[in-house]
């Protein structure tokens, strides 16, 4: 099983929220807000989605890209470990 099906629900959630955000938008253009307003929903939006996709990268990584059960000495957990940090830092 994939860790989005196992993780089905709870990214659902997020992506939710983030439809949310964007309805925000929507509604913020239309009552014609001002840029600053706009701005800010659009980074939220932003770092939401950046948020998820961060979520969904390093779920891949720790699932998908070394299987420790059949290849123990293959998983190198502080150089997957770095690479996450970088990958979100990178999303911000």
């Amino acid at each position: 099983m994939t860790h989005t099906i196992r993780e089905k629900q709870k990214l659902l959630a997020r992506v939710r929220r983030i439809r949310g955000q964007v309805e925000a938008i929507e509604r913020a253009l239309n009552s014609e807000a001002g840029c600053e307003q706009v701005m800010h929903l659009l980074a939220g939006v932003r770092g939401a989605m950046a948020g998820l996709m961060a979520e969904v990268v390093e779920a891949h990584v720790r699932t998908h890209l070394v299987d420790a059960e059949k290849y123990p000495e293959a998983l190198n957990v502080d150089a997957a470990s770095q690479l996450l940090e970088v990958v979100r830092t990178y999303l911000r």
